[in-house]
């Protein structure tokens, strides 16, 4: 049996139950009044417009089609069948009996209505398994979608730990190297106040304060500046000067002529060292290996 026929099957066995008792019913009524052939063509006359309108329902179900009227006359004869099953009970001997099954035709009717909402939604088995694999695709789709995020996630997860540790090191280290350089700086400064390390630190470094010479001016401790801490930036933004306001506003040929005058001053031409006195004796002030270099060119 096919699965239409087994929901078909419960409306068309209470549609012939209703119909047996709706005929057994007038022919029991008016087969005292009138001869039976007679009271049995009037209960055959009430359950063959019933069943011809429920086939004409049907056969309009089947075509698509829906017909209010015909549904109402349909439901009338299920009324009158259950009207005249519920009056047999109340004039009967057993009336408990008899309501017990009266509501048999509206049942049947409720049944076929119900079949007919199952007909308009059936599919065949083969949208049935479309169906059935959308739906899979579906779920296999979200499943898939679900564990990529969760996968991104969690390497997201992994890389920003990562750079928060790599940031932590990269900031003790920098820590450590502040630390190392200002105990630097402080030693370099310590170095630089001494009257001793500073006289003999002058003579090697290039910064020499302008109109201190050593051995020559008493009194005065020569000194040589800190060099500029400063981030690499800030370094690389500044312009280079052309002439450094140690080295006393002199261009490389300014230089390189002040220090061929005093070296050709007397014969024999003066050495580096006697050179670089008077040099700075005049109150001139230039770097120790910019004066190196102008003597050597």
């Amino acid at each position: 049996m096919s699965r239409k026929q087994w929901t078909c099957a419960p409306a068309a066995a209470m549609t012939v139950v209703s119909m047996a008792l709706t005929l057994a019913v007038v022919i029991g009524w008016l087969g005292s009044l009138m001869p039976w052939p007679v009271a049995t063509v009037v209960g055959l006359g009430m359950d063959g417009g019933w069943l011809a309108t429920l086939a004409y329902e049907r056969r309009l179900a089947a075509q698509g089609d829906h017909s209010p009227a015909v549904s109402g006359l349909g439901w009338t004869f299920g009324l009158l069948a259950t009207g005249v099953l519920v009056a047999h009970a109340l004039v009967g001997p057993a009336p408990a009996g008899w309501l017990a099954v009266a509501w048999l035709p509206l049942a049947a009717k409720a049944l076929w209505l119900v079949h007919g909402l199952w007909e308009r939604t059936a599919l065949t088995p083969t949208a049935l398994e479309e169906i059935r694999t959308i739906r899979q695709t579906a779920r296999d789709d979200a499943a898939v979608s679900r564990a990529r995020l969760s996968a991104q996630a969690g390497a997201e997860e992994t890389r920003l730990a990562a750079v928060t540790a790599a940031g932590a090191r990269v900031a003790r280290v920098q820590a450590r190297t502040a630390h190392t350089l200002a105990a630097a700086w402080t030693a370099l400064a310590d170095a630089r106040d001494g009257e001793d390390t500073g006289r003999a630190l002058t003579c090697v470094t290039s910064r020499v304060t302008p109109g201190v010479t050593p051995g020559v001016t008493p009194g005065v401790t020569p000194r040589w500046e800190l060099p500029v801490w400063e981030s690499s930036s800030l370094a690389v933004a500044l312009p280079a000067p052309t002439a450094r306001p140690d080295d006393g506003g002199f261009s490389d040929a300014e230089l390189d002529a002040v220090v061929d005058e005093i070296r050709c001053s007397q014969t024999p031409p003066l050495s580096y060292r006697e050179m670089a006195l008077r040099f700075r004796t005049a109150g001139r002030s230039a770097a120790e290996m910019r004066l190196r270099a102008a003597w050597r060119r």
